[in-house]
């Protein structure tokens, strides 16, 4: 992979991670890497959270769309 094209992905993960840290959009973020299919354990991580605060965000986000 280029050089350039894996800085590039290093500097969106620290962003994720960071919005992630100080709870802006942690809940859509969340979801929205579960939704290109990657695991609550992958997806925890890349934010540098845990795995059940990524499980516990994707139930209750699955929970506010089913009302």
């Amino acid at each position: 992979m280029d050089k350039e094209l894996l800085q590039t992905q290093k500097e969106i993960v620290m962003l994720l991670a960071i919005l992630v840290r100080r709870g802006v959009m942690q809940s859509s973020i969340i979801a929205e890497m579960d939704a290109v299919g990657l695991s609550p354990k992958r997806i925890a991580e890349l934010l540098g959270t845990s795995s059940n605060t990524v499980s516990v965000a994707l139930s209750n986000a699955r929970k506010k769309k089913n009302k």
